[in-house]
């Protein structure tokens, strides 16, 4: 007994030491009272330059409960912790759903944590994962619960949270977002807020606009169902549009490369955290070379003076180590923030074509392989895609060579369905195209959008022999990093160069190859250096001239240039001089402005020669997603020159093949009439139809859609067979002929009135020719006149 008492002595001097110590943490929770900031810093790639400087208190400016608008609470409430009003710091509802929630979905889905377990973590706790930091945050957050009112800890939970683009607290978010206090914020305006620190780099608006619109969905659905807002309120939020990303403006020190400098931030937060980054005292040392920079720059101003003309995008990687070493984003980063550089999404047109060649080089197809040059209209997935010429301009028979140097699009359409519009994606992928990317047959033409740094990166690979770089640390991203420091100066994070081999070094060699071919004698000649020396690279040129680019390389660097408008695609028929822009054009020109004096003080070398494209040809099809040999019987049969790697197997094809359609659906006569222009016959089975099913419909089919047969073959079609006859038309007859008719047909007449002819049946349910069942009720409305 003597022990027990002693123990239950101990545990209570036990807790109540332990409250006593969190009860004197909970003034240091108060955002007015925390500890000092240390800056962080972020370095061009000198050492010693200052891009940005990071604080903590440059994004985030306190503000009373007084100066908020009432929709940032609601919403931050609604989506994040529903019940705050109800628990006391802790929410074992929420925890227990939570749990829930990740048991059904085999992950972490959603969070136990409350409004104040989260401020709590925010304002003191450190970010360590482990269950003495989840009881230490529960335990603080109870104490803070007992001591504040529910009204300060939202506030001054709103004060310190992180909404992206370096916007820490509500006022800072409204004065980012939208020019203005976060005392004027609206409905909408609040929802896309509240969705934000969920994840800032997911649902930045900014960057990913479609992504924030969602969430802001999300939010507006919570505080719908919550009893906050009504559906006009809804539809009303809804339709507001997001802020325009050149009227965001970012808080912070900029220095002289504001675009890189951001996208750098953005990294940083992505991987570290937004409370780990700014006024974390860390020393950031970059990629970004500022002679580089500044000549970047330059080359675009000669080219394109005029601010209300077509902008420029420039990236500059060393295809060596893959650091990203020049960076222009737009214009003037003051008047708007909208990386084009990063953000921006345009279509390359023929800058893509090195994607769709190094896929046939992989697949051993030699540049030797002859294409006709023509208009042509390519069959694919039930329908067919018109391809044509820049012009208009078509020259015949020509190989792969000729059709590179002058970039023809009907020979390029023609190989991405050779080789497969998801092996094109493939190869662009693992190159280091990091945007989203459909399997369409008109990406080999350029028809998706892509921003200029991805397509810097994926080329350095051409310009290495292979490798895509990826960074020791921030992994499969540009290396726009190269190590950070913490406050105590120790590197927390090493992003040394990891090459991975992508493609085969003859691969490379003959890309590098036919691409010198564009700068030397095609539609990229306005880029040849000035030098003489060996360059390689691509025009694009989208339709209608929205969009243009040029990327090129010599050994030592690569760059990518887009041109356009920023705000739009819009046409630049008469930018260029009085001509169109297109990419050997504007691009070409600020491209070799760049290179002439970038490389100025580097000797010039020589890209590895290539190997012999000598081949065999074979007679192949494209067929169940493979190139496969020609049977005898094959349609739409190539001849492809093979260095390696021809196709072993053999095509099944049939004698005068035919596809089967789509019949299904169908009347019985479209279904015969479709058939016959294959040329197809049919023959016909028969299923029990159930009461009320349309029986004039073809309800299944074999062999199914996109099968083959034989020209004169027959497809089996399934109809469905009445049992008990059909419900019989009665509109339009009088009320006594009706009844009776349907009687007759052992139907059952359900009889109400309405407007029409009097006496007459002006609708009937279940409608005409469906099949019928003794005893069916069919519904009839007879007119009172």
């Amino acid at each position: 007994m003597l022990l027990l008492a002693l123990s239950l002595v101990a545990l209570a001097s036990f807790t109540f030491g332990l409250v006593i110590a969190l009860a004197q943490e909970i003034p240091k929770l108060d955002p007015s009272r925390q500890r000092p900031e240390v800056n962080s810093y972020v370095y061009a790639a000198d050492g010693h330059t200052v891009l940005a400087v990071l604080r903590g208190s440059q994004s985030r400016v306190l503000i009373p409960e007084s100066k908020m608008g009432p929709w940032i609470g609601h919403a931050i409430v609604a989506v994040e912790d529903k019940r705050f009003y109800e628990h006391r710091g802790v929410d074992l509802h929420g925890i227990a759903r939570a749990i829930w929630a990740d048991v059904r979905h085999k992950g972490v889905v959603e969070g136990g944590s409350t409004i104040t377990q989260q401020y709590v973590k925010n304002a003191y706790v450190s970010n360590q994962r482990s269950i003495g930091r989840k009881l230490r945050e529960a335990a603080l957050a109870w104490q803070l619960e007992q001591r504040r009112s529910k009204e300060w800890i939202l506030t001054a939970y709103l004060n310190t949270i992180y909404f992206a683009n370096g916007a820490y607290g509500v006022q800072q978010a409204a004065q980012t977002y939208f020019q203005h206090g976060a005392k004027r914020l609206t409905l909408a305006e609040s929802a896309l807020l509240a969705g934000i620190p969920a994840d800032p780099s997911r649902f930045d608006p900014v960057t990913h606009p479609g992504a924030a619109r969602a969430r802001r969905q999300v939010v507006l659905g919570d505080l719908l169902a919550q009893g906050y807002i009504d559906e006009a309120d809804y539809q009303n939020a809804s339709r507001a549009p997001l802020p325009r990303p050149q009227e965001v403006r970012l808080p912070g020190t900029q220095g002289p490369a504001p675009y890189f400098a951001n996208y750098v931030k953005e990294q940083l937060v992505s991987h570290y955290g937004a409370a780990h980054v700014y006024g974390a005292g860390l020393k950031v040392q970059t990629t970004i070379d500022l002679r580089l920079q500044k000549l970047a720059r330059q080359a675009i101003s000669a080219q394109l003076p005029d601010p209300s003309g077509p902008a420029a995008a420039l990236v500059a990687v060393d295809p060596q180590n893959g650091r990203v070493v020049a960076m222009v984003g737009g214009r003037d980063y003051r008047h708007n923030q909208f990386n084009l550089a990063v953000q921006g999404r345009r279509q390359p047109g023929s800058s893509f074509k090195p994607f769709v060649l190094a896929t046939a080089l992989e697949q051993g197809i030699s540049p030797q392989t002859s294409f006709v040059s023509q208009p042509i209209d390519i069959y694919s997935q039930g329908r067919y895609w018109s391809v044509h010429n820049y012009e208009d301009s078509y020259l015949g028979t020509i190989d792969l060579t000729s059709a590179t140097v002058h970039s023809d699009n009907s020979v390029y359409a023609q190989l991405t369905k050779l080789v497969g519009p998801l092996n094109v994606a493939r190869t662009a992928r693992s190159l280091g195209i990091e945007t989203p990317l459909q399997t369409y047959l008109s990406i080999g033409l350029g028809s998706q959008g892509v921003n200029p740094l991805d397509m810097a990166r994926a080329y350095s690979a051409f310009a290495n022999g292979g490798f895509r770089v990826d960074g020791g640390a921030l992994g499969n991203e540009p290396r726009a990093i190269e190590w950070v420091r913490d406050v105590h100066g120790h590197v927390i994070a090493e992003n040394r160069a990891i090459p991975r081999r992508e493609l085969r070094p003859e691969t490379v060699a003959l890309v590098t190859s036919l691409l010198q071919g564009v700068v030397r004698e095609g539609t990229g000649h306005a880029a040849q250096l000035a030098d003489g020396r060996a360059a390689a690279g691509k025009t694009g040129t989208t339709e209608n001239y929205g969009d243009a680019w040029f990327c090129g390389y010599v050994p030592q660097l690569v760059a990518c240039v887009w041109v356009g408008y920023p705000d739009s695609v819009r046409s630049m028929e008469t930018e260029f001089h009085g001509g169109p822009v297109a990419g050997g054009t504007y691009p070409a020109l600020i491209w070799k402005g760049f290179m002439d004096k970038a490389i100025a003080n580097l000797p010039p070398t020589d890209f590895p020669a290539p190997s012999t494209t000598y081949g065999i040809p074979r007679r192949v099809v494209w067929r169940d997603g493979s190139l496969q040999l020609d049977n005898g019987y094959c349609h739409d049969t190539q001849e492809i020159v093979y260095m390696a790697d021809a196709p072993t197997r053999t095509a099944n094809c049939l004698p005068n093949e035919v596809e089967v359609p789509r019949v299904v659906g169908q009347t019985l006569a479209a279904a015969k009439e479709r058939l016959a222009a294959q040329p197809l016959g049919f023959k016909l089975v028969f299923e029990p139809a159930a009461a009320t099913q349309r029986v004039d419909v073809v309800v299944g089919q074999y062999p199914a859609p996109n099968s083959r047969l034989s020209a004169g073959d027959n497809v089996t079609l399934v109809l469905r067979k009445p049992l008990h006859g059909v419900v019989p038309r009665v509109l339009g007859r009088p009320l006594a002929a009706a009844r009776a008719r349907l009687v007759r047909a052992r139907l059952q007449p359900v009889v109400r009135f309405g407007d029409g002819p009097s006496g007459r049946v002006v609708s009937q349910s279940p409608e005409p020719g469906v099949a019928a069942a003794p005893g069916l009720s069919v519904r009839l409305v007879v007119g009172r006149g």
